[in-house]
Parts: structure tokens; sequence; C-alpha cells
């Protein structure tokens, strides 16, 4: 079995394994105890803390050891806008940040606060000087993530530091994909990360804020981590944390150059091999082993699915695999194709053999999905007076109205539209998308007395 999903987790690095199981017998103690194995178990806390600031480029008082990154994140927003209350409550996200920042967010403007939201171009980046320009006299805090989850673009992160500092704001940066590969570069001010995705075990997040951000932790009162993460901290994990973050790093320049030869074979090969697809993400600026590609006219839960049967487990960001039958927010706040999606997120180790044997199996599976899909319970087609066509998708989960406009496209002349009825909120993405791979002029949305109608004019 092939395992393309490093994204999510890594596999557990070696060096994490051998600390936590030595630290099972050494670091079980209270580390705020006085006696000898307390004292044994702080020189471990101590000695985790300083190689994960190393690790970080931050002094070892600025970072503290949570549960998960989850909460890294949601202490340190929270953290920061109590904060600087006093400023304000405006604070600013991308639009393509983890789900746990935008939760946070959400949270904060349920409680009164304000939010702007940053878009993205297509292929995931922020434009710094749109960042710039959302900043305001209240703001009281920003968010940026390193590099997108889901589609690997490394986002300016030292151009929009240098707007916030320009502008007295501070600046927190979800480094959770990122920090295993190297430092965050720029003049940040909180910086979060993840153990699992760079190998350590899960449940151990980092929470980095540097002297002079004002920063009132919220919750009960703990003595534990500076207040920052109470309850009793996981040493083991902890230690097996802070050194395997240290040996990826260690092999980080050429594990990083070598899972760059092999995403740049499948983002150059998949296209050719595939047809109708589309790779999303920054071409140069993005993490070494992820690479994204969506495909037309597929169902991306059946096509996960039978890749896992093939012996590949990867992930994707489309609607389809999703109880919520709404496309990634990623993807729609890049307006890229959803459908089909699949993220192909390469652990360090990953050997070439595999790839190759993947670009074997993936044209026949998609393939075969199409096939499948090629044939479904007829969707009505209703012919207008002129050169019209309507596609009565209704009640059809994606790709079905995509497919059946691809299918009638051709029974329009050309200037003639087709009109696609859905009430499936991923069409409102993927029609759009189909027209700008398929040269055809996507005209707009209209409401209809169900749903949507999707207009298309057939442009060749």
């Amino acid at each position: 079995m092939a395992y393309f999903d490093a994204a999510s987790a890594a596999p557990l690095h070696p060096v994490a394994r051998q600390a936590l199981l030595a630290s099972l017998d050494e670091g079980w103690a209270d580390p705020a105890r006085l006696y000898r194995e307390g004292r044994r178990a702080r020189l471990l806390l101590d000695a985790a803390r300083e190689a994960a600031a190393e690790c970080v480029g931050c002094r070892a008082d600025e970072l503290v050891f949570t549960p998960s990154g989850t909460r890294a994140v949601h202490s340190g927003v929270a953290g920061a806008l109590a904060g600087r209350r006093r400023i304000g409550r405006h604070l600013i996200v991308s639009a393509v940040e983890h789900s746990s920042v935008l939760h946070a967010a959400e949270a904060h403007e349920a409680d009164g606060g304000s939010l702007t939201q940053v878009g993205v171009d297509r292929a995931g980046a922020v434009d710094p000087a749109a960042y710039a320009a959302a900043l305001r006299e209240d703001t009281a805090l920003a968010c940026l993530q390193s590099a997108n989850h889901e589609v690997g673009t490394e986002q300016p992160v030292t151009e929009v530091a240098e707007a916030c500092r320009a502008a007295g704001v501070p600046l927190l940066v979800d480094a959770a994909q990122s920090l295993g590969w190297g430092r965050v570069e720029g003049d940040w001010s909180l910086l979060t990360g993840s153990a699992h995705k760079w190998g350590g075990p899960s449940g151990v997040g980092l929470l980095a804020v540097r002297k002079g951000v004002r920063f009132a932790p919220q919750g009960p009162g703990d003595e534990r981590e500076s207040g920052r993460a109470p309850g009793f901290e996981n040493l083991p994990a902890i230690v097996a944390a802070a050194a395997s973050l240290r040996a990826v790093r260690a092999e980080a320049a050429a594990e990083a150059a070598r899972l760059r030869e092999l995403t740049e074979r499948i983002r150059a090969r998949v296209p050719a091999l595939v047809p109708d697809v589309e790779v999303v993400g920054d071409p140069v600026r993005r993490l070494p082993g992820v690479v994204t590609f969506s495909c037309l006219y597929v169902d991306g839960e059946t096509l996960l699915h039978e890749l896992d049967r093939a012996g590949f487990s990867v992930s994707s960001g489309s609607s389809c695999t999703s109880s919520t039958l709404t496309p990634s927010h990623v993807l729609k706040a890049m307006g890229v194709l959803s459908e089909g999606n699949v993220r192909v997120s390469l652990p360090p180790g990953t050997v070439a053999e595999d790839v190759e044997r993947f670009l074997e199996v993936l044209p026949g599976t998609v393939a075969a999905v199409r096939e499948k899909l090629g044939a479904p319970a007829a969707t009505e087609t209703i012919r207008a007076a002129g050169p019209d066509l309507v596609v009565d998708a209704l009640g059809r989960r994606c790709p079905i109205p995509v497919i059946e406009l691809a299918k009638v496209i051709g029974d329009v002349p050309v200037g003639g539209t087709v009109r696609v009825l859905s009430d499936d909120e991923a069409a409102r993405l993927d029609i759009p998308a189909w027209c700008e791979m398929r040269g055809q002029e996507y005209v707009g949305e209209e409401q209809a007395e169900r749903g949507s109608a999707y207009l298309v004019r057939r442009t060749r």
C-alpha cells in the first residue's frame, strides 16, 4: 500500500518512535515537582522546548506546547485578540486558511467582532497589496498560513508580515504544513504548528508568541506552559515531537529536492495521461511533496475508493467526498474545478516506483469511474424555442450536472445557450470551471424556482 496523504498526517518518524519509547521510562513524573523524578522530567521538557524553539526560530520562553495544532491556533487567535481588545476587534484571515483558523474567526465574529477575508488568485496565493489594503486602525490581528494544506501553494508571508509590522498589527502564521521543511521567513508575531504533520506523534501542537506581543490567555488560569496551555503536559509525546522535528529538518534539503522531482513528474504527466484534468496550485511556489489535480466528469468519492482498492491512499477536496455536499472552501476560493479532486501528498521516503505505479493505475481508474457515470439515469433535457437548451439536473449531485452539460453543448449552434438547472452547491464552482477548461462562455447564474440556473453560451 502506498500512503500518499502526508499532508493529513505523516507517518511516525523513526526518531520520534525511539524518543517516545525512551521518554515513557524517563519522563512520566510531574515536571513541576522538585524531587528527582520531577527534575528529570523538567530537564526533558526544557530540552524539548529548546530544540523546538531552535527549529521555529524563536526564544525558548516564547514557545509553549499544546494538546494539538488546532488548540494552538484557537489559543493563539483568542489570546492575541483579547490582548489587543482596546485597539479594536477587527480580524483578517485569508480565504484559504485551515478550518481551525476559520472556525476561530467564526467564533470571533459571532461574539461581535468584525472579520475580513482576503481572497486569493487562481493559484491559491494572496496578493500582499490586497492584504495590506485590508488592514485598518481597529485591526487587532491578522492570520496567514505559510503554505496551503490542500494545494501546496506557499503564501507571501514575508511581504504580508512587513505590511502588518508597518501597521502595528501582529501576524499569526499557521505553519503546520511547512514547519518540517524549514523556518518561516518574515517578521511574524505568532506561529503555530502540529507534530503529526512532520512525523511526530499526534496530540502535540506548538504556539510561539514573540516577546512584546500583547497576549491575554483565555479560559481558566493554569500555571502550566506559561498559562497558555492548561493541563498536565504529555511529556513523552512532546519529547518525541521535538526530536522528530529536529530530525526531519536535518533531512529536509535533500528530501525536498527528491520529492519535488517526484511531484513535478506527477504534475507533468497526469494531464498527458488523463484527458480533461486541471492541475491546481502554484507550479513553482509550493510545498515539496504536494500535488493536486481535478478530473472532469468524476465522482471524487468513487475515485478515492477505487484508488484505495488499487493500493493508494490519497485525499480529496471534492464536494462528493463531503457529507455537506459542498466543495472545499480552498478550491472554491481559487475558482478551480472541484469535482474529481485528488490531493497527492508524498511523505519523506516515498520511492519513485510507487509514483510510477500510481501513474500507471490512474488513467484506467479515472476511465472506469467516468464510464460508470457516463450512463446515469436519464436527466431530462427540454428543448426550448430557438437555439437554446435547458438541462434539468435538479436533485443530481456532482459531477452529473457538468456531465449533462457536456453531453448537450454540441446540440446548440455556436452562439446558442445551455441553461443548467441545479440545486447542488458544487455546480456554482464546477460549471464556470468547465467553461474555462473547454473554451465555452459562462454567462452567469440566475435564480430559479428551485436551485439556480447556470447559463453557458457555446463559442466554438
